[in-house]
């Protein structure tokens, strides 16, 4: 039986004889580059780095024995997307980037590129399928880890907004039947359902009779926080609290006119101060200074 040519093998077949055949070669070359971009930083031990760089070929080896084309939803290729999606977050956990990851991932291909172009036995058609296999498989796998790496990233960033959200708006009860509630930034409606929510909460667990609600710290007065400032005044009242609005400067009061906001039914201070003041005589307590 003649013995079948490179021309006659298919691009998995090339690919997996030169895995077969220089291993050893390929597996030290992958160890020492994971050295030189992982063991500065100390994100990966030696001992791990061999350990990945083996179980990469592995992966890639079943990969090519899996058929000649690259099935995106075989079991194959997502137990390879899934080595390197972990790969990447270890990676990360340990204070690494997306940027050493895909160097890494570049320089994988790299070494099955240069160890290709040393194969003189393999013609210029069969190197260009080998190019294109080795493209996809190691393009996709980057853009679904990126993927991957975006999601995670969005839901990190949309648990920290919603931590600050919850944390941002302190209820403090400052006498006994006095609650400052500070709003620093902006009220979108989100917020203002979860500081709400918060809000009556405690006007109903402490009894509150009186709610400061100061917006020194809103840079900005449009309809929309003005619409939900509103709303939580009404709110309190529904409660059978008093909201007391203060910390309006000038330009808030401005604002509030231009928009015709009507606040004619809402006791307004300039300060926080001041309106402790009239909490107090709503309430009808009198605080006197010490030695008075």
């Amino acid at each position: 039986m003649a013995k079948e040519t490179p021309q006659e093998k298919s691009t998995n077949q090339i690919l997996i004889e030169q895995l077969m055949q220089n291993v050893g070669k390929i597996s030290a070359i992958i160890e020492k580059e994971g050295q030189n971009i992982f063991g500065h930083k100390n994100l990966l031990s030696n001992n791990e780095i061999n350990d990945y760089s083996l179980e990469f070929l592995e992966l890639l080896t079943m990969l090519l024995h899996a058929g000649d084309k690259v099935d995106r939803r075989g079991a194959e290729y997502k137990a390879l997307r899934q080595f390197f999606t972990n790969f990447s977050q270890q990676i990360q956990v340990r204070g690494g980037d997306m940027d050493e990851f895909v160097r890494y991932v570049h320089f994988l291909q790299r070494v099955f590129l240069e160890n290709l172009e040393a194969d003189k036995s393999v013609s210029f058609e069969k190197t260009r399928e080998i190019l294109m296999l080795l493209g996809v498989i190691f393009n996709d796998i980057i853009l679904d880890v990126f993927h991957i790496y975006l999601e995670g990233k969005e839901k990190t960033i949309q648990a920290q907004q919603e931590e600050l959200r919850l944390t941002s708006t302190p209820i403090t009860e400052i006498w006994d039947g006095v609650l400052t509630l500070p709003i620093i930034g902006s009220l979108d409606s989100s917020r203002t359902m979860i500081v709400m929510e918060k809000l009556l909460q405690r006007i109903e667990s402490d009894r509150a009779r009186v709610v400061l609600i100061d917006v020194t710290g809103v840079m900005a007065i449009d309809s929309q926080v003005s619409h939900h400032l509103i709303q939580m005044i009404r709110a309190t009242g529904l409660m059978g609290a008093t909201a007391i609005l203060t910390g309006i400067r000038p330009e808030i009061a401005r604002a509030l006119t231009s928009l015709n906001i009507d606040l004619s039914s809402v006791t307004t201070r300039s300060k926080l101060s001041e309106g402790l003041k009239e909490a107090f005589r709503q309430l009808h307590i009198e605080v006197s200074r010490p030695g008075k």
